[in-house]
């Protein structure tokens, strides 16, 4: 199992998420192919009604404590299901990779 599965299990195993979504995104940076050390995490889930974004990522956090030593970046977005319908489902895109140019082929 590669690490976008591993982590997509771990979060729907322990936060039972109305919508969950983790995006590989090494590709756009500059590193081995095969890095995989950069994700996107939306995850929606009723166990954030009544936490503080803080909070929420802290859960994320300790849901992944064994994954994340092994990651370089990763973008959290977590929503309550009534936020996540107030977005229309969208979470923001990613920016630019701003720590080095990613090799042209």
């Amino acid at each position: 199992m590669n690490m976008q599965e591993v982590i997509e299990q771990r979060l729907t195993e322990t936060l039972d998420p109305v919508f969950v979504e983790v995006v590989d995104e090494t590709h756009m940076h500059n590193v081995p192919s095969n890095a995989q050390s950069h994700f996107k995490l939306t995850v929606v889930s009723p166990e954030f009604e009544g936490k503080t974004l803080l909070q929420q990522h802290r859960l994320v956090n300790e849901v992944l404590a064994t994954e994340i030593p092994k990651i370089h970046a990763l973008a959290i977005h977590t929503y309550t299901p009534d936020e996540w319908f107030e977005r229309a489902g969208q979470a923001p895109a990613s920016p630019q990779c701003m720590g080095g140019s990613k090799p042209s082929s």
